[in-house]
């Protein structure tokens, strides 16, 4: 297994965020962690299911469905690949998946439970509030590539 070290340097390289943070605040981030490797078109979860953890992409790259109203179609809602976060929604809400995720490639992941997300915050609540800012700011900026998507089909 990786090094905390080896890990640290390959997240600040994949993350802006986590070039943000100090050593310690890393150490401390990483500590709430759970490291996952996946091979590709495993999948992470299913959509409406409630296991709720977020999944910073190390490298590889996960694609993102949503079920149609059509029985076994699905739509892609996107690709997402090293230095992105997904499922991040369940860190502040209980509830249930919205979308699958699969791997498309083989995968080296970060996963925040949400209950360790809690955790994380009451300990260290800096730490927190900045990681909150960091999801809050990805999820606009795909929320505001969304909103252009649509508005350019119409």
């Amino acid at each position: 297994m990786e090094s905390t070290g080896a890990l640290g340097a390959r997240m600040r390289e994949a993350f802006r965020f986590f070039q943000t943070l100090t050593d310690e605040e890393f150490q401390n981030f990483i500590e709430f962690c759970d490291r996952r490797r996946v091979a590709s078109g495993e999948i992470l979860w299913h959509e409406g299911r409630d296991d709720n953890y977020a999944a910073f992409i190390l490298s590889g790259r996960i694609c993102i469905k949503k079920r149609t109203e059509f029985e076994g179609k699905n739509v892609i809602v996107g690709f997402y690949e090293g230095g992105s976060v997904v499922g991040e929604l369940c860190l502040l809400t209980d509830n249930p998946r919205s979308v699958t995720a699969e791997a498309m490639d083989a995968s080296d992941l970060a996963l925040l439970h949400s209950c360790d997300f809690e955790r994380l915050v009451s300990i260290h609540p800096m730490l927190g509030l900045k990681l909150l800012k960091h999801i809050f700011v990805a999820t606009t900026t795909r929320l505001r590539k969304t909103y252009d998507r649509i508005a350019r089909i119409f």
